[in-house]
């Protein structure tokens, strides 16, 4: 179970479940002799992963406590204030509390043990970001609840946008995810089927040709006026439509549109358009066809083709539900229950794949891995681990109320992750670092093996040099008085004897001495220094701040004008000599600096070190 636990915070997949509250019941209710286990350090990741669990749940953990476990016996869990459950408007009531529940309390209609088929279907033309993961992971949380499966399906319905790149780093994304999947389908598999679909409803008069120019046909579908097209022959509409299967000049003036009802209150059924032309090839199948089915027309028909039963939708989805089941019973198709939960929404952020699009195209960020970037891959090579984004989406379950989430929240998960385990590494600030000189330090340097982190054994060991003139940032010099004693971290105390400046006032050197028998406890300053050697490593810290300045965009809002014009920012810095050692991905804390993930780690090349810095929960803006 202690190796089990190293690198896991829940004990069954990525988030808090049965087999967790189960076991800690069973720890907790041994009481004190639990309490001995926990105080002996014998069992470091158990302990952590107790602790963790106590403070982040306490509430319903309480409930077992109380309802099974019982007051005799009972060990003392770590101490947690109640969280008060607020719905978005703030409102604490009773009624508040029931409408925030988890996905676990809330059904599927009609869903049945062992029979649910869900589908996951991004359109590959971007990487999966953050909106995404919540549909992907609600998918796979109700079909582990109901026994049923999951199908990865790409709607590769538009070659003008998608291509191979973002399908295989779709399929990368949802596996990072953790999400389980049946098998993946496409689209464009059953564009035969479509074509043959859209050509029976032409020749059953519930589909017709239209040539109206694009602006036109949208503005006559606000004013719900019928088109000039809309009564065409049959024939007519059929030869038509062999211009469009053709790609000729002709064809590519139409669009198939379904006939259904212009006058019908809700737009999305005033006769949606089913295919339109397009000559770009396609990027599975190449110029085989000239033509391509909307997504509103393909979707109803191949979530019944592939025995869906439950279709999940975001609610801006709301208004094109009756569209959906309109289209499948023209189509004479079984209906599918759609099932709707509300789009996530984060602050000072664009999850549109068209204006992500811009940013890579114009050269603001690096590319869809960005860590700008809301896409999965960019939040974790900014630092975020998965186990925190599961967590986040899993605790809003699929409730239908909108909202807007704060980053910090997600953040502060994170840190609860990473900070019991991520080994501790010192770094110095290259610009205007000065040398604190020991007079009674050692004439020699020498080297300790130290532990990477004080609580986590799993962390390893880390070799610290001892030389008798340190490194310290510029920053802390400044807070320092003569003759005042201060802490150096991970050594002992010593007594600044001499504040050495030059002609412009500027601190250019310390000198002091070692005072080891001082206590820490009466010292103000606490510092982190590193030794003179020719050891240390240089390195590059990145910090990163929203890409647009306004918390949300109002409808109408161009994204353009609210553009941060400073989003990156890097600072030199030398590291300890262990960093050297640091490896691609690596999650590390620098002392009194913050959380790192290492992105670029040491070669023998000149190029530093390159670490991107992670979020705390506290703020993530930080270019002021």
């Amino acid at each position: 179970m202690e190796v089990y636990l190293e690198k896991r915070t829940f004990f069954v997949s990525h988030y808090f479940s049965i087999a967790d509250i189960a076991i800690w019941s069973g720890l907790a209710g041994t009481g004190q002799r639990w309490e001995s286990i926990r105080k002996s350090n014998k069992y470091p990741n158990l302990v952590r992963w107790y602790n963790s669990i106590s403070a982040e749940y306490s509430n319903p953990l309480m409930e077992v406590i109380a309802l099974y476990v019982g007051k005799k016996g009972l060990g003392k869990p770590v101490a947690a204030k109640s969280k008060e459950v607020k719905n978005v408007t703030g409102d604490s009531s009773d009624k508040a509390k029931a409408g925030s529940r988890s996905s676990s309390e809330i059904d599927l209609p009609d869903a049945e043990m062992g029979k649910v088929r869900l589908r996951f279907a991004p359109e590959p033309s971007g990487f999966l970001h953050i909106g995404h993961a919540k549909a992907a992971l609600l998918n796979q949380y109700f079909a582990q609840r109901y026994h049923g499966e999951v199908i990865l399906r790409f709607d590769d319905t538009n070659p003008t946008k998608e291509s191979n790149e973002f399908v295989e780093n779709l399929i990368k994304d949802v596996e990072t995810l953790g999400i389980k999947y049946q098998k993946i389908t496409y689209t464009s598999d059953y564009f035969s089927k479509l074509m043959a679909l859209a050509e029976k409803l032409i020749k059953e008069g519930k589909a017709y040709v239209d040539d109206t120019p694009r602006e036109e046909m949208q503005k006559e579908r606000m004013d719900g006026i019928e088109s000039k097209c809309r009564s065409n022959s049959i024939e007519e509409n059929l030869k038509l439509w062999k211009e469009m299967i053709a790609g000729s000049e002709r064809g590519l003036q139409c669009c198939l549109r379904g006939k259904l009802d212009m006058q019908d209150p809700n737009k999305s059924l005033r006769d949606p358009v089913y295919y339109r032309c397009n000559p770009v090839p396609h990027h599975r199948i190449g110029s085989k066809y000239k033509i391509y089915p909307t997504y509103d027309f393909a979707c109803p028909f191949v979530d019944a083709e592939e025995g869906i039963t439950h279709a999940l939708r975001s609610s801006e989805y709301h208004d094109r539900n009756a569209q959906y089941h309109r289209i499948q019973e023209d189509m004479g198709m079984r209906k599918v229950h759609i099932y709707e939960f509300s789009r996530l929404n984060m602050v000072y952020t664009l999850l549109s794949k068209r204006k992500l699009l811009w940013f890579v195209q114009n050269g603001k960020v690096d590319g869809w891995d960005d860590p700008r970037f809301p896409t999965v891959q960019g939040i974790v090579r900014r630092g975020l681990k998965i186990e925190a984004l599961i967590q986040f989406i899993l605790e809003q379950g699929a409730s239908k109320n909108l909202n807007l989430m704060e980053w910090d929240k997600l953040w502060t998960l994170n840190k609860k992750i990473i900070d019991p385990v991520c080994p501790r590494h010192t770094a110095v600030i290259e610009e205007r670092r000065l040398l604190l000189t020991l007079t009674n330090g050692p004439d020699k340097p020498f080297v300790r093996i130290i532990p990477r982190h004080k609580k986590y054994d799993g962390a390893g060991e880390k070799a610290t040099t001892y030389t008798k003139r340190i490194w310290l940032d510029y920053a802390d010099a400044e807070c320092i008085s003569v003759d005042e004693e201060v802490t150096l971290m991970d050594w002992g105390n010593a007594i600044v004897k001499e504040i050495i400046k030059g002609q412009d006032g500027n601190i250019t050197q310390l000198v002091g001495v070692l005072h080891l028998e001082g206590s820490v406890k009466t010292t103000k300053l606490k510092l982190t220094w590193l030794a003179e050697t020719n050891e240390l490593v240089n390195l590059s810290l990145v910090e990163f701040d929203y890409l647009i300045t306004k918390k949300k965009l109002e409808e109408g809002e161009d994204f353009l004008d609210a553009l941060n014009p400073c989003t990156k920012k890097e600072i030199a810095a030398i590291g300890d000599s262990n960093m050297h050692n640091l490896k691609q991905g690596e999650i590390l804390q620098l002392e009194r600096k913050g959380y790192y993930r290492c992105d670029v780690p040491f070669t023998r090349s000149s190029k530093p070190v390159v670490l991107f810095a992670i979020p705390d929960g506290r703020q993530q803006s930080v270019m002021k």
